[in-house]
């Protein structure tokens, strides 16, 4: 499920320019147009993070902001016109979590935001990966079998996680060159097959035989 990102902004083309951005980044995004009931929205929209400007009809957003945090942590970014040291100090002692000023550059936004819902929700470390009795340990590089285990470079790690993560799916060959390679300008097509094929020993040595399919001209799958 997405995570729910409510926009308190009463500029319309700035509150849509948002809702856009947040939409096309994989987030749900709610903006609020009724500012007599901004809490009400709140409590009803759940919402993992709040975007708020300063300045708003009938109240503004720092009373908003002490409203919020008298029932919730919610994160709240601070996006907003007002560029005075007061005005983000206040945002602080109010319970705002940062503090961004207009015109505001979307990918520092973007990047605020992520940042903020990773400190806010950290979700659980996951140690291990299970398929058909197969299992990665990730924490350990190795992976297990009936009891029987193999140890795994760093590559051949992140092949059989981004394999497990997608099981029954085909990988195609360029999405998993461009996972395990993504900062290097240049890589030999082989180079995924030479991992594969010392993975397969591996898995062969703890009795997984035939566990990663080839799909001709088309990739990988489990």
């Amino acid at each position: 499920m997405n995570q729910r990102i409510l926009v308190i902004e009463d500029d319309p083309i700035i509150r849509a320019e948002l809702i856009t951005l947040l939409e096309g980044n994989d987030y749900e995004a709610l903006g609020v147009t009724d500012f007599t009931a901004v809490v009400q929205t709140v409590r009803a929209f759940q919402p993992h993070l709040i975007l708020l400007d300063i300045k708003l009809p009938q109240t503004n957003g720092f009373t908003i902001c002490s409203q919020i945090r008298s029932f919730s942590n919610v994160p709240i970014i601070f996006v907003t016109s007002c560029t005075t040291d007061m005005d983000e100090l206040n945002s602080i002692m109010l319970g705002g979590d940062a503090f961004i000023t207009k015109p505001y550059n979307t990918a520092i936004l973007l990047a605020r935001i992520a940042s903020l819902l990773k400190r806010a929700y950290p979700a659980e470390a996951q140690t291990s990966l299970t398929y058909q009795g197969a299992i990665l340990h990730l924490d350990s590089s190795k992976i297990e079998y009936t009891g029987q285990q193999a140890d795994l470079t760093k590559n051949e790690l992140k092949i059989l996680c981004y394999l497990f993560k997608h099981a029954g799916v085909i990988c195609a060959r360029a999405d998993m060159v461009e996972y395990l390679w993504d900062n290097q300008v240049y890589i030999d097509d082989n180079a995924l097959s030479v991992n594969i094929n010392r993975i397969r020993e591996k898995l062969a040595s703890i009795g997984l035989t035939d566990f990663i399919k080839t799909k001709h001209r088309q990739g990988y799958t489990l």
